[in-house]
C-alpha cells in the first residue's frame, strides 16, 4: 500500500503544526496566491515555517532570495506575451534571483512549446532561456512537479539557516543598514529600492514626508501603498 503523505490545512486556525516548524531561523515567505498549492503544503510538511503575505514581487522570499515560479503552461504563455520579462525586471530589485520552471525537464519544454498555440521553435526558446540567465541574471531550476519544487525551496532555507547561525556574533549593524532595513519592511520595498530612496531623499524622515508623486519617481506603481503605510493609524 502506498503511503500518502498528509495535506496540512493551511486555512486552519488550529496552533498544532508539523514538529519543528517553530524551530527554523529563516521563515519561506510565501505569496497569498500560492496558499493552496501542493508545493506550500509540501513545504509544511518537510517541516518549515511559512508565513503568506501579498508579495509585489516573486512567489516566494527566502532571506534575500526572491523566487519565481512557473510551471510550464504559465512559462510559455507569459512568454509569449512578454509578461514574464516585466516580471524578471521587478525581480531585480533582490540581490538573488531564481526561477523554477516546474513540471518538465529542458527537453520536454521544447517539445512542448512546438505544440502550444501554433508552435514556437525550440530555437527561439533557447534564445529566451539565454536572455533570462545572461541578460537579467536570473538562474533557471527545471523540476519535476510541486513536491520537487517544495524540496529546493526548503533546502534553500536551511542553508540559509545555516548562514545565519554562522554570522551569529558578527558586528551590528552600521547606520546605513540600520536604515535600509526599517524601508525594506515596507510592502514591495526591496534592498535596491531602498537604496535608491535614501540616495534621493537621505533621511527617513524626508522619505516619510515626501508626496506620493515624489515617492513615485522612484518606486512607481509600489509608491501609493507606501504613502498609505505612513499615514495609517495604529
Amino acid at each position: 500500500m502506498v503511503k500518502i503523505k498528509p495535506i496540512y490545512d493551511i486555512f486552519s486556525s488550529s496552533k498544532n503544526v508539523p514538529v519543528g516548524v517553530r524551530d527554523k531561523k529563516v521563515k519561506i515567505i510565501a505569496d497569498h496566491r500560492e496558499k493552496n498549492s501542493i508545493v506550500i503544503s509540501e513545504i509544511i510538511s518537510l517541516g518549515m515555517e511559512v508565513e503568506f503575505q501579498q508579495l509585489k514581487v516573486a512567489d516566494y522570499l527566502v532571506k534575500d532570495v526572491a523566487i519565481e515560479r512557473k510551471t510550464v503552461s504559465d512559462f510559455i504563455s507569459s512568454m509569449i506575451n512578454r509578461r514574464l520579462l516585466n516580471q524578471l525586471e521587478e525581480i531585480q530589485q533582490y540581490p538573488n534571483r531564481l526561477l523554477i520552471i516546474e513540471g518538465t525537464d529542458e527537453q520536454e519544454l521544447y517539445s512542448n512549446t512546438e505544440n502550444f498555440n501554433g508552435g514556437m521553435h525550440p530555437n527561439s526558446v533557447r534564445g529566451f532561456l539565454l536572455s533570462i540567465v545572461l541578460k537579467y541574471k536570473v538562474p533557471i531550476i527545471f523540476t519535476r512537479d510541486g513536491h520537487d519544487t517544495a524540496k529546493f525551496i526548503s533546502v534553500l532555507a536551511k542553508r540559509k539557516s545555516k548562514e545565519l547561525s554562522l554570522n551569529v556574533g558578527k558586528k551590528t549593524l552600521d547606520k546605513k543598514e540600520r536604515l535600509q532595513f526599517i524601508i525594506e519592511g515596507f510592502p514591495g520595498i526591496g534592498p535596491k529600492s531602498a537604496r535608491k530612496l535614501f540616495e534621493k531623499f537621505k533621511t527617513l524622515k524626508a522619505i516619510a514626508n515626501a508626496s506620493e508623486e515624489e515617492l513615485k519617481e522612484v518606486l512607481g506603481k509600489k509608491a501609493e501603498a507606501v504613502k498609505s503605510l505612513f499615514e495609517e493609524e495604529y
